[in-house]
């Protein structure tokens, strides 16, 4: 059996998930002006993403404990992270904002962080899809 389809690994990379985002939005609004100062991105955005980032954390924790594991969620949830590391991609190519060194780094950091959480949890829900269907019973 592969690391992937233990019955364990979508909850610990859906855990992963969630403390990366509690931490990114703690910090976030902990270090709102900071972080704007130092990386050229506006409070505004620090502070929104920040506030979103928490609220995803608590429901990527509910999700990585959830038993059986809501796989629909999961897979939302990794369409999702691709989609912040593309919004990631606009906001340092596309977005005519002034960004520091720092802050090509923290955007583009996130997006590595969101790829490779999407990558394991598709990893994890087509390693477990075959587990996760009842399949015939037989009768003796």
């Amino acid at each position: 059996m592969s690391i992937f389809a233990s019955p364990r690994f979508l909850s610990r990379v859906m855990w992963a998930d969630a403390a990366s985002c509690a931490a990114t939005g703690a910090l976030q609004l902990a270090a709102t002006q900071p972080l704007a100062h130092l990386t050229g991105l506006p409070a505004l955005l620090l502070t929104g993403t920040g506030m979103f980032l928490l609220a995803y954390a608590l429901a990527a924790g509910w999700m990585a404990h959830r038993q059986p594991q809501p796989r629909t969620l999961i897979g939302l949830v990794a369409v999702g992270n691709l989609g912040w590391a593309l919004g990631c991609a606009a906001l340092i190519f596309g977005s005519g904002l002034a960004l520091s060194a720092w802050g090509v780094a923290w955007v583009a950091a996130q997006a590595l962080v969101v790829l490779a959480l999407a990558d394991l949890q598709w990893a994890g829900l087509r390693a477990t899809r075959h587990a996760a269907r009842p399949g015939p019973q037989l009768v003796a």
